[in-house]
């Protein structure tokens, strides 16, 4: 048979290049005979330029000195291909750029993302794509909009500080977005909007370092923050778009920029020829960190899940935990849990885990 190993990454733990490598080599420990290709993906996260580089071979990989989410100087990448850039804003925000006790949404910053954003521009980019996902900020997009040129004040006519925390203080804002026209747009699979029980807050913010009552002041800091935003710019309901929470409230920005939205599994599956690989598969194998109820609403297990079908091709998911042990549209659901027992061991031996997990299913699988 002819495999087709598409997986995400593996939060925390793998790589997508890195968890289809160890699917690979499980399977083919099993099934030597078998053909695996690997096709690793990403939903607009960690990993959005690094796919992209790969399918876009002729495009231009740019090194810019930029700072990480508490100001400290960083270097980070971006694409440029023709006259689009592609611009991962974990790359310069993530939570993984934090160490667990730097971790707090009241004080971390988009500002660099700004930086990179900035470069594109004055690189001749006339259309910039954002992958926003594994955030380690809530700032609205605050700082990503003050490296552009805008100068958010006090009542007072100070600068307020970085940070989600520092939003509840804007009284005004001064300076226009440097963007020469560019046109955005938000490469996401979170749907939340901007406020509320499902927004960027109250939803991301525990993840992010932020304690209860950490949420509760910075939900007041961004609602009173987009207020003032869109009564100043007359630039109403950004805030409850589909996606405006996406990266801790970036994409509300994007969208006070003019920007659109797109599903960054779609963008960078079909950047990669997805359907053409599953047409050519016999089964598809598909994966990510965390596989629940969620990951079938639209993010990329949804998408290759969906592509596999069309072309009435099986498709397994191989994840490191599961809430799901079977789904209508999934030929298997498999996990790294599962098999070691217990998350704690699968965190601790993740591409062993992984590689012991494909071996075990490949033995097992009869189409």
């Amino acid at each position: 048979m002819r495999i087709l190993i598409a997986p995400d990454k593996f939060a925390g733990t793998m790589s997508a290049g890195e968890a289809a490598d160890a699917v690979a080599a499980g399977w083919l420990r099993a099934r030597p005979g078998d053909t695996a290709a690997t096709l690793p993906l990403a939903d607009g996260g960690p990993g959005f330029t690094e796919v992209l580089a790969r399918a876009k071979p002729k495009a231009q990989l740019r090194t810019v000195d930029t700072v990480d989410p508490l100001g400290r100087p960083i270097k980070a990448d971006y694409l440029l291909d023709g006259d689009t850039a592609y611009i991962e804003s974990a790359a310069a925000c993530g939570l993984h750029l934090l160490a667990p006790e730097e971790r707090d949404p009241v004080r971390t910053t988009t500002y660099g993302v700004g930086l990179l954003i900035a470069h594109a521009v004055e690189s001749g980019a006339r259309r910039v794509v954002i992958g926003l996902g594994g955030s380690s900020t809530n700032d609205a997009g605050a700082g990503m909009l003050t490296a552009l040129g805008c100068v958010f004040r006090d009542i007072a006519g100070e600068p307020v500080p970085y940070g989600g925390g520092g939003l509840i203080s804007v009284h005004g804002v001064e300076g226009q977005p440097r963007t020469r026209g560019v046109i955005f747009t938000a490469a996401t699979d979170v749907d939340s909007p901007l406020l509320g029980p499902h927004g960027a807050t109250r939803v991301f913010g525990p993840q992010k370092g932020a304690d209860p009552r950490a949420v509760e002041a910075l939900e007041r800091a961004v609602a009173h923050f987009a207020r003032t935003l869109e009564d100043t710019l007359g630039l109403h309901g950004a805030a409850e778009n589909p996606g405006a929470g996406a990266a801790g409230g970036m994409g509300f920005a994007l969208f006070l920029l003019g920007g659109s939205r797109e599903s960054g599994a779609r963008l960078t599956c079909d950047a990669v020829g997805l359907d053409a690989e599953i047409a050519a598969a016999d089964l598809v194998i598909t994966g990510e960190g965390s596989f629940d109820a969620q990951s079938l609403r639209g993010k990329l297990a949804a998408e290759v899940a969906a592509g596999a079908a069309a072309h009435g091709k099986p498709c397994l998911v191989l994840a490191g935990r599961s809430d799901l042990d079977a789904h209508p549209g999934l030929a298997g659901v498999y996990s790294v849990t599962g098999l070691l027992g217990s998350a704690e061991e699968a965190m601790a031996r993740p591409v062993e885990g992984l590689t012991s997990l494909a071996e075990k299913v490949a033995k097992e699988w009869h189409a």
